[in-house]
């Protein structure tokens, strides 16, 4: 028996069908999530997020181990 026998009886086809409707099915609840209008709020606190200077992140100093590899090259 020739490996091309066995990798054609195990019919390899349908798992690519399951992950594409796995895929389908994530990719809506996804869509229904961000349409649905009870997270409004949060969307428009989003929104707003980059604008709102106090929100905005601070520039912060090296992570200290990344400081101390930059000293060893």
């Amino acid at each position: 028996m020739r490996l091309s026998d066995i990798m054609s009886a195990m019919q390899l086809g349908s798992y690519a069908e399951v992950a594409l409707v796995l895929f389908m099915a994530a990719f809506a609840a996804i869509g229904v999530n961000l349409l649905l209008r009870r997270n409004a709020a949060a969307w428009e606190r989003a929104r707003h997020l980059p604008l709102e200077p106090e929100l905005a992140p601070t520039p912060a100093s090296p992570h200290p181990d990344t400081a101390t590899l930059a000293g060893r090259r």
